[in-house]
């Protein structure tokens, strides 16, 4: 294949390791573990894999004897950059205890598994994805490892190959079902051992053993990058407002760290707008008046961020597409026999009173696309609502109304942009490199010590890298029940932006100035050769996590 500059050169970049993993290592083992909540439900379903301790790997004066073992591996879900060096770590690993020891990759996801669509994954192949970024050296894919169709499916794959571990790369839904799949394995006796790894650009995969999820580095310097652009273009021109739309559904993780890095004049915490119970109104508001009050000083110009899952969080809106979902679902085909130009006003007049005001405020576009664009399941596809033209517009009418008034005298004109697969496949940060190349080599630690149902843990990462923690963490330590779907099921917590942590309360202790001021940062592009303190800075987040 042909390669660029930069690939060349980062092929021959050698990840840092925890200065623990450098030499013949030992378990350490701490307290046993609980779940988050839901003890004993939890227990009850995971009775194999429930209570484990900690797992810590620290240097032994000697080394260990491994046999060969076959190892699978899976990439499941969206993609996140590092992913290959995850690959790399564990191949690595597997061959420094024994070389005759086997990697094969499932393709295309868990369905590989199920479907038994397999490579083994040898030298020759690993060295060509070293350091860069996707997740195309064996693909990925959504397949939801459920039911014992699957498991045994996958398990006749394992058996033939001799496949004794299987490692699962994935965010907290693929890690909860590697978690169900080490548990019926271990219970049937079949000699599987399962290890999860921690993977999400959305940053919400974390908890006091796991820092930070993969990739969310990355993620961020990218986005960080093209909104300092922007912001250079717009402090040059001054007559735009652009409204930036970040990935983020379940969580504003990514909106907060790239406002911590950019200083923009105004950013959304989804999970601030929920807790203050703020309306739409409210939001538009807010926005409206940062604008008129920049207009004042004569800039009208600024940047807004936008996490991507914004409209679920407003609680007047969750209300509105709660009752959306339900009325489309038992009247679909009497709604499908309404004009189109008849259909707002008919929505209007079936929603209840508050819902229905809400609906009629919104603009026709956005009301069409919660009508329109439904999922399988008739549910309102909330990531395709264009939040930030939504906002855009009824920042300009609710200004247009303060000028009738007399309230502002500015000029309000936009632009719009959505960042989101533009950071999922970017070659990973160092930060990214060494975090993910260390997690694939713990994992294998973890399986040649006889581990199943963890997740591969590397901690301390805001010091230098022979300095990180490497061990493992039972995935039933992340869990508590929620209702999926209408049924209450075990899963791992999602890890939202906490309103009294450090990243947030430095955001909210600065916002304001940034939304009177013009006070942009631009980070510039990734940087993976130069000074350490360029090239191997984690997140802002994780600095003011640990008071670094």
């Amino acid at each position: 294949m042909t390669k660029s500059a930069l690939q060349i050169a980062r092929a021959a970049y050698q990840p840092k390791l925890p200065a623990a993993l450098k030499g013949a290592v030992k378990v350490k083992e701490g307290e046993p573990t609980q779940s988050v909540s839901n003890q004993g439900e939890i227990c009850k379903l995971f009775p194999n894999t429930y209570g484990l301790p900690l797992i810590e790997f620290v240097p032994s004066g000697k080394g260990g004897d491994y046999p060969a073992i076959n190892v699978g591996v899976i990439l499941s879900g969206g993609q996140a950059p590092g992913g290959h060096n995850v690959i790399s770590g564990l191949f690595d690993g597997l061959k420094r205890m024994n070389p005759a020891s086997r990697l094969y990759g499932f393709i295309l996801g868990p369905g590989g598994l199920v479907d038994h669509n397999y490579m083994e994954l040898t030298s020759d192949l690993i060295d060509e994805y070293r350091n860069t970024g996707g997740f195309d050296i064996i693909g990925s894919g959504r397949t939801k490892l459920e039911t014992e169709e699957q498991f045994e499916k996958g398990y006749e794959i394992l058996k033939e190959l001799g496949i004794s571990a299987l490692v699962i790369i994935g965010g907290d839904d693929s890690n909860t079902n590697a978690c169900v799949l080490a548990e019926y394995y271990k219970a049937k006796n079949y000699g599987v051992q399962v290890i999860g790894c921690p993977k999400t650009i959305d940053g919400d995969l974390k908890n006091e053993m796991i820092e930070t999820s993969f990739g969310f580095d990355t993620a961020c310097k990218v986005y960080s990058e093209v909104i300092g652009n922007i912001q250079r273009d717009c402090n040059s021109a001054r007559k735009y407002w652009h409204f930036i739309k970040l990935m983020g559904r379940s969580a504003s993780h990514i909106a907060l760290e790239c406002a911590l890095q950019v200083q923009p004049n105004i950013c959304i915490i989804s999970e601030e707008v929920e807790a203050k119970n703020m309306s739409l109104d409210d939001v538009v508001t807010y926005i409206a008046r940062i604008v008129a009050d920049r207009a004042s000083r004569g800039d009208n110009f600024g940047t807004v961020l936008i996490p991507e899952g914004l409209i679920e969080f407003i609680p007047a809106m969750k209300s509105l597409i709660a009752e959306l979902n339900d009325f489309l679902a038992c009247y679909a085909e009497e709604f499908s026999h309404i004009k189109k130009s008849h259909q707002r006003d008919y929505i209007i007049s079936k929603l209840s009173k508050n819902n229905s005001a809400v609906y009629a405020s919104l603009p026709e576009s956005v009301a069409r696309q919660l009508t329109l664009d439904r999922d399988p399941h008739g549910n309102v596809q909330v990531s395709q609502i264009e939040t930030e033209k939504l906002l855009s517009e009824m920042v300009a009418t609710k200004l247009a109304q303060w000028k009738e008034e007399g309230k502002y005298n500015g000029k309000f004109a936009t632009q719009h942009h959505f960042f989101g697969y533009e950071g999922r496949c970017a070659a990973p940060s160092n930060y990214d490199a060494d975090y993910c190349y260390s997690l694939g080599y713990t994992a294998s630690l973890l399986i040649a010590n006889g581990m199943t149902g963890y997740m591969s843990s590397v901690r301390n990462t805001t010091a230098p890298a022979d300095q990180w923690v490497a061990g493992g963490v039972p995935i039933t330590m992340m869990m508590n029940m929620e209702r999926r779907n209408g049924v209450m099921k075990p899963v791992i917590h999602k890890a939202l932006v906490e309103l009294d942590g450090k990243p947030f309360l430095k955001f909210a202790e600065m916002r304001d100035t940034w939304a009177k001021t013009t006070d942009y940062v631009y980070p510039g592009p990734i940087q993976y050769f130069g000074p350490t303190e360029v090239c191997d800075q984690p997140t802002k987040t994780l600095q003011l996590e640990q008071g670094k």
